[in-house]
């Protein structure tokens, strides 16, 4: 399936406000196995509105609509896919008086204004909006499909949760598996994995994250038991070839895998930094990891001046994060071993946020 997002606004145009639609919108297509293939944005015009609808529907199997949907004049989205596919809207009775008893429940008379809101041609059917005045329309025509949200994110959301994803492969079961990986870049992974990103079923991606990178595997069947037997036939694949790596699946966190393992063990872990600035300990403590008993930080410190400041805090695990000019020398000390890794940067921010991810690689593989 070809997929095609079309923004309808024009303050988006004027940056008066972020896209933030196409991006949550993207993610959930790819989490769907769907294919987007184009975004674009159009203002609040008719004619440019009806072109890019007709320029989507020319290339896309389905065409994502947000924005436009309001009661005013300048809310064109009805009134240019009518347009599009050349039928004619009507007011929906049930849909007005649905409106009607939205404004009633609220004490207030309804707008005529608000009446284009129940407009529907003969090829949509209207999705529920229970956060707002505006129902979505779910045209199906020629082998194609249009869906048009609020541009709202608190309407779009859940109507695109409730009520159209589900309908994307109705009487297919769709599956992802999600591994993640540190000490390894994006570019790396996929040269590594070779053939297996040009993988149809399951498909396998590549995305880098805030916690490293993560390779996703989806697939779809309506057979479920033909689906979990691909889909962990390809995990193995995976793992062949950049297995080092993986730290952890789906929903697990890196705090969490890290907790776990000191935990079992029974120890304390302390940090001390000088290049990371403390980013290091807000990372592991806002990740609610119970065996933190602390850090300290100590700008321009190198190694020698951390490791003796730490020992006040007692702990059997500490990691150290010395100061440094292009690069650092990252150490992890436990009563099994110690364990170093040398970190290159071009700029401070970049140093801070390599040396975090650096030492989080280095502690869980110390650990693990």
């Amino acid at each position: 399936m070809r997929a095609e997002i079309l923004s309808v606004g024009t303050e988006l145009l004027l940056g008066q406000i972020v896209d933030t639609n196409s991006a949550y919108l993207a993610a959930r297509l790819a989490g769907a196995g769907v294919d987007c293939l184009h975004m674009t944005t159009v203002g609040d015009n008719l004619e440019r509105a009806v072109e890019a609808i007709r320029r989507g529907l020319g290339r896309s199997d389905l065409l994502i609509l947000t924005g436009g949907l309001g009661p005013t004049e300048d809310d064109l989205t009805r009134e240019a896919i009518a347009a599009a596919i050349g039928e004619t809207p009507a007011v929906d009775d049930r849909l007005a008086a649905e409106l009607a008893e939205w404004f009633s429940s609220r004490g207030a008379p309804m707008p005529d204004r608000n009446l284009k809101q129940a407009w529907l041609v003969p090829s949509a059917r209207a999705l529920p909006n229970p956060n707002g005045t505006a129902p979505g329309w779910d045209v199906r025509r020629e082998g194609k499909r249009i869906v048009a949200m609020p541009g709202v994110p608190r309407e779009m959301a859940p109507m695109w949760e409730d009520h159209v994803e589900p309908t994307l492969f109705a009487g297919t079961v769709l599956r992802s598996r999600t591994l993640k990986l540190l000490g390894i870049g994006e570019s790396a992974v996929e040269e590594a994995l070779g053939e297996l990103v040009h993988s149809r079923s399951p498909t396998v991606a590549t995305y880098a994250k805030n916690d490293g990178v993560h390779v996703r595997l989806t697939d779809k069947d309506p057979d479920e038991a033909s689906l979990a037997r691909r889909l962990a036939e390809m995990e193995v694949r995976v793992r062949d070839q950049i297995g080092a790596h993986v730290w952890g699946t789906d929903g697990e966190t890196l705090g969490g895998v890290i907790d776990a393992a000191l935990q079992a063990r029974g120890w304390r872990l302390a940090t001390a930094e000088a290049l990371s600035g403390g980013e290091l300990a807000n990372s592991l403590a806002g990740a609610g990891v119970r065996a933190y008993a602390g850090g300290i930080v100590r700008p321009g410190a190198d190694a020698q001046e951390l490791a003796a400041a730490v020992q006040i805090l007692g702990t059997e695990a500490t990691v150290l994060v010395p100061a440094g000019t292009g690069e650092t020398r990252i150490l992890v000390h436990t009563p099994e071993r110690e364990r170093s890794a040398t970190v290159r940067f071009r700029s401070e921010s970049e140093g801070r946020r390599r040396s975090v991810l650096a030492a989080l690689d280095l502690l869980r593989r110390a650990l693990l």
